[in-house]
């Protein structure tokens, strides 16, 4: 869903930020949705292509994080708030749960043995910056911040 379609053709006041929220089921679709939404907005705003490497960047920890919210800070029938905000340089992406109790764990190396356990290990290597926020005693919304101008971080 693009900008126009959510405002009827309305331009935001400042072109050079812009937003865009959604409520999305707490399901696996849900978050695979989550992702390609994603891509196509931030791929529609900054005019890059899908195959860029900062669009694989946006849909690598949007996945992640709604993944996360899905698996770990949904409770049954609740949907997820997935919100885009993109600024100058960057675009924040803020995934709104509705376990505020499930902080997301420190972020450490899992042994090579294990199957999961690794995504905010790439949250972290592909997001410049990320981190969560408790805003009442319902939800809790974790953020990441992907650069897209050159000046984005390589790890």
């Amino acid at each position: 869903m693009t900008q126009d379609q959510l405002t009827g053709g309305a331009k935001p006041p400042h072109t050079s930020a812009r937003r865009l929220a959604l409520c999305l089921s707490g399901t696996q679709r849900g978050a695979r949705l989550a992702r390609q939404l994603t891509v196509q907005q931030f791929t529609e705003w900054t005019g890059l292509p899908y195959d860029s490497d900062p669009a694989r960047a946006v849909a690598l920890v949007t996945a992640e994080l709604a993944s996360n919210a899905v698996r770990h800070g949904s409770l049954p029938g609740r949907d997820f708030r997935l919100a885009l905000h993109l600024l100058p340089g960057h675009l924040r992406i803020d995934v709104t749960d509705t376990r505020p109790e499930r902080l997301p764990p420190a972020v450490t190396p899992q042994p090579t043995d294990e199957t999961s356990g690794r995504g905010l290990l790439l949250v972290q290597a592909y997001a410049d910056r990320w981190g969560h926020t408790v805003h009442d005693a319902y939800t809790k919304t974790v953020w990441a911040e992907v650069r897209f101008g050159p000046t984005r971080r390589v790890n």
